[in-house]
């Protein structure tokens, strides 16, 4: 198989990006009030259910399951998906899925289309290629349409435009749709919204989506949402596609009745979504004529051949992670420069671009576990990032650049240090002399040299003490002397 093509990747690593969103004083008010407002819902929420690590345990199972037979599955949703008069297409990457979408369109001569929230849209960089062959698309989620409109990227799973505020999405709406009098209060916001769209929901003949969850047993498509355009695009128009990666296959409807519990509370803190659409095939008289469902590969088969890494595909998209990671609550979405951001954006994403874009990513944590506290399926976030570190780092074993790389060089140095029990003495001592010029009045290293500054500029550093345990283990009383042999409580300990 080709490798996977992706959408737009920056060439800058996380902690460039971050440092220049770090600036951004107001973008970081916005993440962090909208996080931890979240995070108070779906924690009241959540502790309404006795049961709630019991449904964790069972949404991971059935996902877990899922993905150790996803070839059985996925067959299985294609049969019954045709049997109920869907079209399946599949797609081994970007560029493949593109060209079904674009032709799918292009057959029924449409100019325009209605989008339902789709990561997998994003991922793919459909509305660029959409727009590059004379096909404009509208989004229609109400967060989706002020980035569209702003210009912008999503910053958030569940809520793209966390990052703005009620001021900018009214200057944004203001000018994109021409509404000067336009107010700032919530209502006014999503009155301008829904005039802006019902024109689009009445007119537009092709919607496209993604979907959260594929049923095997019924070939049924679900799509959860809270604000009613799902609902619009899946009813009005004439053709619907649905672009899917083939991790979101569930083997029983039954199985929706534990997903659709924890799905919505770890997501937006409600008990359950406001709009739950399921939708089998085609019927006369109701919903689409047309219903195509593109099953995305991009680069998924090799994260669930790698054993370790498996587990990133059993993601709900409830963006659950992004919400408590403290690495998130200071930089936001747009720190990830990818479509997936937070903790698993960060295991996703270098994995999907087969570790040679987004290699920094993985180093975008603190390792505190939060993450995996909160998933709703257990995927152990933090595992798998210290798994693909270790990746990062055998691929770099492997190139010259890599070898003389400063870190690299630190780490193998430390090796080399810490493997002998007489090269780390010298290095203690070696270490107490280098120190003096450093070392305040207080006992505290305040300030490194060079690549060493960046430790200090936030910490102050505890300085190595003259004596270290070793040199007092090796310099205590010998063994058989009285001072040995006394008791331990009558022992002069110095």
């Amino acid at each position: 198989m080709s490798a996977p093509e992706h959408s737009h990747f920056s060439s800058r690593n996380f902690p460039e990006a971050a440092k220049e969103l770090l600036a951004d004083s107001q973008l970081r008010k916005n993440v962090r009030h909208a996080t931890d407002v979240i995070q108070a819902k779906r924690n009241r929420v959540v502790a309404e259910l006795p049961d709630w690590e019991a449904l964790r345990d069972a949404g991971s199972g059935i996902r877990a399951h899922a993905l150790a037979h996803l070839d059985h599955y996925l067959a299985e949703f294609e049969q019954n998906c045709m049997r109920a008069g869907g079209q399946v297409h599949w797609a081994r990457d970007a560029v493949e899925a593109n060209r079904i979408i674009l032709g799918l369109i292009q057959r029924h001569e449409a100019k325009e289309v209605i989008k339902i929230k789709t990561m997998t849209s994003e991922e793919i960089g459909l509305n660029r290629n959409l727009e590059a062959n004379g096909i404009r698309p509208h989004e229609t989620d109400l967060a989706e349409l002020i980035v569209q409109l702003g210009h912008d990227k999503p910053s958030h799973f569940v809520v793209p435009a966390l990052h703005k505020n009620r001021q900018q999405v009214r200057a944004i709406f203001q000018r994109e749709m021409h509404l000067p009098e336009l107010g700032d209060k919530p209502e006014d916001l999503c009155a301008a919204a829904r005039t802006y769209l019902r024109e689009k929901y009445l007119r537009i003949k092709v919607a496209v989506s993604g979907a959260n969850f594929l049923v095997a047993e019924n070939g049924a498509v679900c799509i959860v949402e809270s604000e009613g355009n799902g609902r619009m695009c899946l009813t009005l128009p004439d053709v619907l596609i649905s672009l899917v990666g083939i991790e979101k296959v569930i083997p029983r409807f039954r199985d929706l009745e534990v997903l659709l519990q924890t799905l919505p509370r770890s997501a937006t803190g409600e008990r359950m979504n406001p709009y739950n659409s399921i939708w089998t095939g085609v019927h006369a008289g109701d919903g689409p004529k047309e219903f195509h469902v593109v099953l995305l590969d991009n680069g998924r088969s090799p994260i669930l051949a790698d054993a370790e890494a498996r587990q990133t595909l059993k993601c709900i998209r409830c963006a659950a992670c992004l919400n408590v990671c403290p690495v998130y609550h200071q930089t936001g979405g747009h720190a990830y420069e990818s479509v997936y951001a937070g903790p698993i954006g960060a295991i996703l994403t270098p994995q999907l671009h087969s570790m040679e874009e987004g290699r920094s990513l993985p180093y975008a944590s603190s390792l505190c576990g939060a993450c995996y506290e909160v998933c709703p399926v257990k995927i152990n976030i933090p595992e798998v990032l210290i798994h693909l570190r270790g990746k990062v780092v055998e691929q770099d074993q492997k190139t010259f650049a890599g070898k003389l790389d400063p870190w690299n060089v630190g780490m193998q140095a430390a090796k080399f240090v810490m493997t002998s029990a007489g090269r780390f003495t010298l290095a203690q001592h070696m270490g107490q002399l280098a120190q003096r010029a450093f070392v305040s009045k207080n006992g505290f290293i305040e300030h490194l040299p060079f690549m060493l500054s960046g430790w200090t500029q936030t910490r102050d550093l505890k300085a190595l003490p003259a004596q270290s345990f070793r040199d007092w283990w090796a310099q205590r009383e010998p063994r058989g002397s009285a001072g040995a042999d006394a008791p331990k409580g009558d022992r002069d300990v110095k």
